[in-house]
């Protein structure tokens, strides 16, 4: 058995797998251990429900596949690696029957907007082209681009028109600017919703400049053709394909090796020793590579400090996955029918105020009488996920992980069956059909199920830690590792823990790829995007150096 690797990379999820194909295609010898059998992370898709029933349980809508340089520089359609992009992308319908819908045809959502306001519609369309022109320019390439120190970044963004506004929005809330953009109370929900869903406080400032990217990735969404678990499958396949790779699943980390304060591979819960004769690269969260891995007897008293108040999320994510006889039909539909066919639905919230009672439900550590939450039905436009004339289903909401200061309340039984029902009352609410002898079998998934089943996710932070002023950019996780680099020499970082954090992004991985191609002097065989290259000639990342 080979146990010498240029590179040995820790976790298998789309992170991990990234940077090691880019290596490995660069040449060299890569090494992937991942906890689970299927590596993933995730981009899981399984039978948790019946058998022939497919369902993403955790990464469903991909949002960066229009600008994520993986994709052409893998060329992962090779690979079976295919996306269906809904025309109806966010529909929100309400108790009265009406609903609010966003397309990617912006006349057309601009359409939906104009029913409950004018004003809003025309201010949509403009934020719309603004927006997307933030992306473009700056947005997009700061995904795959090194973070600059706080001050340097700001000098930056001033250097351009389109960089000042881009910096206008970074001391407001989303609440702020949602209030400043839109004027009716349901146009308003929606957009705030869609500005935080992915980990933004409502009423925090100082990263009020994603919410252009999150309003801009609303409509931008695809599904995976075949499941989630396609994707990374695709990536296994470049990396064994050059012969130098391997993936090993069902791997159980006990240390990572340092000597001299240098990572030099990694020993396993079974005594076997892989080394590393370049360096060790860690996809999994801060705690669990320096803390459980490397050890605080080789951590410095300060860089310790940094790691044991690196923040989780207040937030996590409860679910329900439903094997269903029939896909639902909402009340909406009578108005508009083409609700029936959207991508992502967000149910259960009516004004601004029900979700801000929600928010603060889950700072309190309470759990919400009502259920609020995004659902999915794949199988409305990829059947292969479902037996010939039946559907899956997946609805996710934002909950506490304390429930009460205590997480282990989430083992209650009564309590699991109890928010089971309040999930499906929701949808049978907008969707009456949605009856108990439609839903076959039903999957219910708690903040704890989260971190227990990816032990990434600590405290059930589907990000590796909290979307906070301090702890993004260059402060993530800290000073000392944002750069993928860390304290430890040879030992790396590229997972949702650093910049630009997580989601399916793949930009921990492609920025990590590039430093460590430069610190090792491997050649690189991927060239960088035209896009990022011209945000790089306009100053907003450093002196260019073509």
């Amino acid at each position: 058995m080979q146990t010498k690797y240029d590179f040995i990379v820790l976790g298998g999820g789309p992170n991990g797998l990234a940077v090691a194909a880019y290596l490995g295609k660069a040449g060299q010898k890569v090494l992937v251990l991942e906890k689970y059998f299927e590596v993933g992370g995730g981009l899981a898709t399984e039978e948790v429900t019946l058998g022939g029933f497919y369902h993403n349980t955790h990464a469903v809508y991909h949002m960066m596949v229009d600008y994520a340089p993986v994709y052409q520089d893998l060329d992962l359609e090779k690979y079976r690696c295919n996306y269906i992009f809904p025309e109806l992308q966010v529909a929100m319908p309400f108790e009265d029957g009406s609903s609010l819908c966003l397309y990617t045809d912006v006349e057309r959502s601009c359409k939906s907007l104009a029913e409950f306001s004018q004003k809003d519609a025309a201010s949509y369309r403009d934020v719309y082209h603004k927006f997307k022109l933030y992306m473009d320019e700056f947005l997009a390439p700061g995904t795959y681009v090194k973070p600059l120190p706080t001050l340097d970044a700001v000098l930056g963004l001033q250097k351009s028109d389109v960089g000042m506004e881009i910096y206008e929005y970074q001391h407001k809330s989303p609440q702020d600017i949602v209030n400043e953009l839109f004027e009716n109370e349901r146009v308003k929900t929606l957009m705030l919703y869609l500005a935080c869903h992915w980990g933004l406080e409502y009423d925090s400032g100082g990263l009020g400049f994603l919410v252009p990217l999150m309003l801009n990735r609303a409509v931008n969404s695809r599904l995976c053709s075949g499941g989630s678990h396609r994707l990374s499958n695709s990536i296994c396949r470049v990396i064994q394909e050059q012969g130098k790779g391997h993936i090993r699943g069902s791997q159980l980390i006990k240390r990572i090796i340092v000597e001299n304060g240098a990572a030099r591979g990694v020993e396993l819960e079974n005594g076997t020793v892989y080394e590393a004769e370049k360096a060790v690269i860690s996809s999994i969260d801060p705690h669990q590579t320096f803390l459980d891995y490397v050890g605080e007897k080789n951590l410095s008293d300060d860089f310790l400090f940094k790691i044991k108040n690196w923040h989780w999320e207040k937030w996590t994510l409860c679910s329900l996955h439903l094997a269903l006889r029939e896909l639902p039909a909402f009340k909406a539909a009578d108005a508009r029918p083409e609700i029936n066919r959207a991508f992502m639905y967000v149910l259960g919230y009516e004004t601004p105020d029900d979700l801000v009672k929600h928010w603060k439900a889950i700072d309190s550590g309470d759990l919400s009488a009502t259920v609020g939450c995004d659902c999915v039905f794949p199988t409305m436009f990829d059947p292969t996920q479902a037996p010939a004339g039946k559907h899956t289903g997946s609805m996710w909401e934002m909950a506490p992980f304390n429930l009460n200061g205590n997480s282990e309340e989430w083992w209650d039984r009564k309590l699991r069956e109890e928010h089971e029902e309040r999930f499906i009352s929701t949808l049978q609410k907008y969707a009456p059909n949605m009856t108990r002898d439609k839903i076959m079998w039903t999957y219910f998934v708690t903040p704890l199920d989260y971190s227990t089943k990816y032990l990434n996710m600590v405290q059930g932070s589907i990000k590796q830690g909290a979307y906070e002023i301090f702890q993004m950019a260059f402060n993530r996780p800290n000073d000392e590792c944002s750069s993928n680099r860390t304290p430890i020499k040879n030992l790396y970082m590229c997972g949702a823990c650093v910049n630009p954090g997580g989601l399916v992004t793949f930009g921990p991985s492609y920025i990590a790829a590039n430093t460590i191609a430069e610190d090792y002097g491997i050649e690189k065989w991927w060239k960088e995007p035209d896009y990022i290259t011209k945000a790089r000639k306009k100053g907003y990342f450093g002196d260019y150096e073509g």
